[in-house]
């Protein structure tokens, strides 16, 4: 469609339907090559795209039960040490991403074989996350669609992801790159935005357009069941109880969940394509990264450091994207590896320079 929508009556999952719909938008003159391509790489990784109910299960509810038992541990503290509170909103935080990862599974239909359950489960963690399901899945499949393509690049929230090229920076004036380069600069990106992003601005779809009405409405809902929920906990504990335990807790996460998600696609050795050399596979190979965490960081993660195996293949649940990715390395398959030195680096590459065909810092 033209204006990017997608028909909400077909029964795909919606990132699916978005990348099926995405040649016809943009016209690609080397389709088949680029589909023969795919088809080479990922053949035989069918079994990864199988989600299995019983792990499923247990890591949602293994996931749930220990964040309300250290919520309630906080909750338990306040009297005794707020520096107490505070050390354990490091490890609720850490469950809050994970539950995001969940949810972020569960809206690609990846996480259960069960469209249903999906749902059920996404909306869910959803009340944790204070991140709508449906409004952020729909956003998140556009994100899919148009990532690392030079020719299709969007506005909105993904403002950590998209990027400017060197030319374009210089051709703007002194005020616009003051502008540019305070917006990007990583104290506003990585500590100040994330806080203002779960808190305030998931409250309401203001860059969702009107004909999207089942995202804007899941956006009221899930709003009225976090109002009444908080409702009752300030009722039963008080509000000054609850904002010392949840505010922490919301902000560490959005810190952490953001600088997770933002440095796997904007660092050093990122690709950015024309429109007639891009494609999903070269998008996920070249414009996503693998994310060597310890194995601690790992698991409060999801696995979400494999995000060059989730762009290849988003139906992958987050627990075998570990087994695929090491299916590939065995065939010879070659990934852009972030350690954390690098991810502490990632923020300074912000512009793409065509003629150096790499990302860049700012100019001095």
């Amino acid at each position: 469609m033209a204006d990017g929508s997608i028909p909400l009556n077909d029964t795909a999952p919606i990132d699916e339907r978005i990348d099926r719909d995405a040649p016809k938008r943009t016209q690609q003159p080397h389709r088949k090559e680029l589909q023969a391509e795919r088809e080479a790489l990922i053949a035989g990784l069918e079994d990864f795209q199988i989600a299995s109910v019983a792990r499923s299960f247990y890591q949602i509810s293994t996931t749930l039960i220990a964040y309300v038992a250290v919520v309630a541990l906080m909750y338990g503290a306040l009297p005794v040490s707020y520096w107490l509170v505070l050390g354990l909103a490091l490890p609720a935080a850490g469950l809050v991403v994970r539950l995001f990862v969940i949810q972020h599974d569960c809206g690609h239909a990846a996480f259960f074989p069960s469209v249903r359950a999906n749902e059920l489960t996404g909306r869910l963690c959803s009340l944790a996350t204070l991140t709508p399901f449906a409004n952020w899945r729909r956003h998140h499949a556009v994100h899919h669609a148009a990532w690392n393509n030079l020719d299709q690049r969007h506005d909105g929230l993904d403002i950590y992801v998209k990027c400017i090229t060197l030319k374009e920076y210089q051709a703007l004036s002194r005020r616009e790159k003051f502008l540019y380069r305070l917006g990007q600069h990583p104290f506003v990106t990585q500590f100040l935005i994330p806080p203002f992003v779960f808190l305030l601005v998931y409250r309401t779809p203001f860059d969702t357009p009107k004909t999207w009405w089942r995202e804007r409405r899941s956006v009221f809902l899930t709003n009225l069941v976090q109002l009444a929920l908080f409702a009752t906990l300030i009722a039963c504990l008080g509000w000054r109880a609850v904002a010392m335990v949840h505010l922490p807790i919301m902000i560490i996460a959005s810190i952490a969940g953001i600088w997770m998600f933002a440095v796997q696609h904007r660092f050093e050795g990122v690709k950015w394509l024309p429109r007639d050399e891009w494609s999903s596979t070269r998008a996920a190979l070249h414009g996503t990264s693998y994310f060597k965490l310890p194995r601690i960081l790992q698991w409060f993660t999801g696995n979400i450091g494999f995000h060059h195996i989730h762009h290849l293949l988003p139906r992958v649940p987050n627990y075998k994207l570990e087994a695929c990715h090491e299916t590939l390395l065995a065939r010879g398959t070659r990934f852009h590896t972030l350690t954390l030195r690098d991810a502490w680096r990632a923020p300074r590459f912000v512009l793409w320079d065509e003629a150096q065909g790499a990302m860049v810092p700012f100019p001095a």
